[in-house]
């Protein structure tokens, strides 16, 4: 297509393919991999991120030397395998850069030059500027559900070439554990529900937008809030994958083979199918580090922190849920007896996950990177954070008023609570902008009652409220 744009001045027709013109190897055909570079899923489709170009324009031949690109080399214009496609992003070859000019011949069914080509292709790369690699995530399988395998039809598109955000090595653990991808996205909505429930009262409430990046430009910054993000998602793909395992939804793992623990009494047997805690903080830290272990930033940089630091919230919230994994008893007797009891691992319900996680935030330790490609505290009077801490490296923004640099949505008609003085509060929540008063009617079940047998029977009381929202 950008050979179309580069050759005539008119916009030309839809590009076809002549009858002389090299074809793609179908899928599954010998040297289909090969040809691209890129591993085949099974069933013989390619998982790359980037399209297949299908054909060439042919409506103006050039000559008889041109080649096309081989395996090793790369084609002009091409994106990279972690920087996917977005709504913004036009397809090459859509429209010509402002302010360039046509090629000698243009309009002629002449072949530019590849200088030329090359100089078209990085004037019309420039001219749109792509979001950043960071602003697409695996979070975004929480927005978009992600079917099961076996839900596809043989000869089907794989489920990973459809799933955006994914770097290119969470591509390939995709490709062999696809069955795991639906309790990825299942953990993500776990770990951004919790986090909104957490930051309700809050200026920044962790609003999602809808997008690829889940939560905006906010995540960029390596602030408190984004840590407390990357620590209660990570969190929420052990606790989905630890259940899955127990449930029998995935064929690589089962129930926990956690030991006996050494306090349980003689006589309690230890059993059940308990939370395979062990086998999701593996994959977890398998699938969600892939993205910053794939990095390559100079030592001592700025970007070098930030990959420190989103590994180590990762892991204080990995953690977190297979520390408060405890032991759940069952007993057993005549007439409820309990002369013998049946236990076996189970996760913490995941609230106290993020009560924990949230205490963490609230005693988040500020670091900088060294020369040597090291955090180090800030203030050296506190304490070295354990794995289990939450660490930033960056202020937070100022979350009162809107601001699309740094992502915050601010706090205008946000509701807040006249008489309180914490941060939910008008007086904070508002930044000092005053409340708007409004009246709203709320209907609710009152005089509630049980009949026998068995139901319980309410009546609907409306009442009329006071709320405040802020200007």
């Amino acid at each position: 297509s950008l050979l179309c744009s580069a050759t005539a001045r008119a916009p030309p027709p839809p590009c076809r393919l002549g009858p002389g013109a090299a074809r793609e190897p179908r899928a599954g055909s010998a040297g289909s991999a090969g040809a691209t570079g890129r591993s085949p899923e099974p069933g013989g489709r390619s998982v790359g991120p980037e399209r297949s170009a299908k054909s060439r324009c042919t409506g103006h031949p050039g000559p008889a030397g041109t080649r096309r690109a081989g395996p090793g080399e790369e084609r002009a214009g091409a994106r990279g395998p972690d920087k996917p496609r977005t709504r913004r992003e036009p397809r090459l070859g859509s429209r010509r850069s402002p302010g360039s000019s046509p090629s000698p011949g243009e309009g002629e069914g002449t072949m530019p030059s590849p200088p030329l080509l090359l100089a078209a292709a990085a004037a019309l790369l420039a001219s749109w500027a792509p979001l950043p690699s960071e602003a697409s995530s695996w979070w975004s399988l929480a927005m978009n559900p992600v079917q099961r395998p076996e839900m596809f039809i043989i000869g089907a598109q794989p489920v990973c070439s459809q799933l955006p955000g994914l770097s290119p090595g969470q591509r390939k653990l995709c490709q062999l554990y696809q069955e795991h991808m639906a309790y990825i996205g299942e953990g993500a909505r776990t770990g951004i529900k919790e986090c909104q429930h957490q930051f309700r009262q809050r200026r920044w409430n962790c609003s999602t937008v809808g997008n690829a990046s889940v939560f905006g430009r906010v995540v960029q910054i390596g602030s408190r809030e984004t840590a407390f993000t990357y620590a209660v998602s990570a969190a929420g793909v052990v606790n989905a994958i630890s259940r899955a395992c127990r449930e029998g939804e995935l064929s690589t793992c089962g129930c926990s083979r956690a030991a006996r623990p050494k306090d349980l009494p003689r006589d309690w047997l230890w059993g059940g199918c308990g939370d395979n805690v062990e086998y999701g903080y593996r994959f977890a830290k398998e699938f969600v580090d892939a993205r910053e272990r794939e990095k390559n930033f100079a030592k001592g940089s700025e970007e070098q922190g930030r990959v420190l630091m989103n590994l180590q919230n990762n892991e204080a919230g990995r953690r977190a849920v297979y520390k408060m994994a405890d032991v759940a008893c069952k007993c057993h007797g005549v007439s409820g007896s309990c002369s013998l009891k049946t236990c076996w691992l189970q996760l913490a319900e995941f609230r106290k996950v993020g009560d924990q996680l949230k205490e963490k935030y609230d005693s988040a330790a500020a670091m900088r990177i060294t020369r040597r490609g090291k955090l180090e505290l800030v203030n050296s009077r506190f304490n070295q954070p354990t794995p289990e801490d939450l660490v930033y490296v960056d202020p937070s923004p100022d979350y009162c008023l809107r601001n699309e640099s740094t992502g915050s949505l601010g706090t205008q008609g946000r509701l807040c609570n006249k008489t309180s003085e914490g941060m939910d509060g008008c007086a904070l929540m508002c930044c000092g902008r005053g409340y708007d008063q409004f009246k709203s009617v709320q209907v609710e079940r009152c005089h509630c009652k049980f009949h026998w047998c068995c139901f319980v029977r309410c009546k609907k009381c409306t009442e009329v409220v006071d709320q405040f929202v802020c200007k």
